[in-house]
């Protein structure tokens, strides 16, 4: 018998974000949150999210054992001022068993019911940057920082229980030159000088913190014609600057100004997580960061999490100047490979990027969506 229980208390807040750990022990792959960051993302009191969403967790159990979890969201920004009646779905694990894959959607699509919604869609976090999608490709690869992992009967269970496809990202690992291409040298300096841009270099991530409001104005301007997109909200900055400002190695980080000063374009490159945070298991205390410390310092493989150009720039070169100083900065740094973060699949200017370089598309993930007029 399955049963699902509402989480009511901190005790079983810890208990629905380490369930994870527990399905994925065996798991070569799988790549663990924080389990303190988790905690905080779901707080009222700590995310600032809530003043704009809403959201219920549960917890599947099968003869007394956790057997799933789900999260059931509501983006009130998306609802009301987007029109789009959605009640989301996220934090999906589950063990290979449809039934109890069922019983956890059937919660959610009651709580979009009760507020009026008419479909749902997942798994997604709470904004553009939280995690999202269900992998459907590379299960024999490490999840980044900012994706899920999840085993292949995940897609399999929505499309037996009638959801339909929605967004599809694609994620694509690069090959390094060991050297810079002459011609984006003598390209990006061309674009450099017609458009009198300037490189804004970073000795300490906290210097970051200047242009951080910024950073986030030209995503929004950068990502607003797609179909996913939510505003990030002002309030909700501040958090992202102290989630992710430790994991920041200024030298990576690529910031391109106007001749007044202006932002118009930047790019964030981290070296790879994966690893440190596998061995890190979910813990933070002092002795296990030193696994992000030296992550940050000896690496073979960078992750592409960020770019953003202003509208007025995009499709004039300004990339040109990104990838230079990207490159430069890899090969001073042993970087080999790049994996990119999921990109839209219909997002081709993106994609179009990496031709230029030996590239390879090992990822694909993707949410779901149904009616709620027809779960069953």
């Amino acid at each position: 018998m399955i049963t699902i229980k509402e989480i009511t208390s901190k005790g079983d807040l810890t208990t629905f974000v380490k369930f994870p750990f527990q399905l994925y022990k065996d798991s070569p792959y799988y790549v663990p949150s924080i389990i303190k960051e988790e905690l905080d993302v779901m707080n009222p009191q700590k995310n600032p999210v809530f003043k704009n969403a809403d959201a219920k967790y549960f917890l599947a159990y099968k003869n007394n054992v956790i057997v799933g979890r789900i999260a059931a969201i509501i983006n009130w920004i998306e609802v009301k001022e987007q029109k789009k009646p959605k009640v989301r779905f996220g934090w999906f694990d589950v063990i290979d068993d449809i039934e109890v894959t069922k019983a956890l959607l059937k919660k959610v699509g009651e709580y979009g019911a009760k507020h009026d919604l008419t479909y749902m869609e997942g798994p997604v976090g709470f904004s553009n940057m939280d995690k999202a999608g269900i992998l459907i490709k590379g299960f024999d690869e490490l999840n980044t920082m900012i994706t899920w992992y999840n085993y292949p009967y995940y897609a399999k269970h929505m499309e037996e229980l009638g959801f339909e496809k929605a967004a599809t990202w694609v994620e694509y690992k690069i090959k390094v030159p060991k050297e810079t291409k002459e011609k984006v040298i003598k390209f990006s300096q061309i674009i450099k000088e017609r458009y009198q841009l300037k490189l804004l270099k970073f000795n300490k991530s906290k210097e970051l913190l200047v242009y951080a409001d910024d950073m986030f104005d030209l995503l929004n301007k950068t990502y607003s014609s797609l179909q996913t997109f939510v505003p990030i909200q002002p309030y909700q900055i501040e958090m992202y600057k102290k989630k992710y400002l430790p994991y920041l190695n200024p030298e990576y980080i690529t910031c391109i100004a106007d001749k007044e000063g202006k932002l118009i374009a930047f790019s964030i490159v981290m070296p790879s997580f994966s690893k440190a945070l596998k061995k890190m298991n979910g813990k933070i205390y002092p002795l296990r960061f030193l696994h992000i410390l030296k992550a940050q310092r000896r690496n073979d493989t960078a992750a592409f999490y960020l770019i953003g150009v202003d509208p007025e720039y995009q499709n004039k070169g300004v990339t040109a100047l990104i990838f230079k100083e990207m490159n430069e900065a890899f090969i001073r740094n042993g970087i080999e490979v790049v994996e990119t973060n999921p990109e839209l699949e219909e997002n081709k200017a993106i994609q179009a990027l990496w031709n230029g370089y030996e590239h390879e598309q090992h990822k694909k993930r993707r949410t779901f969506r149904k009616e709620l007029k027809d779960l069953s």
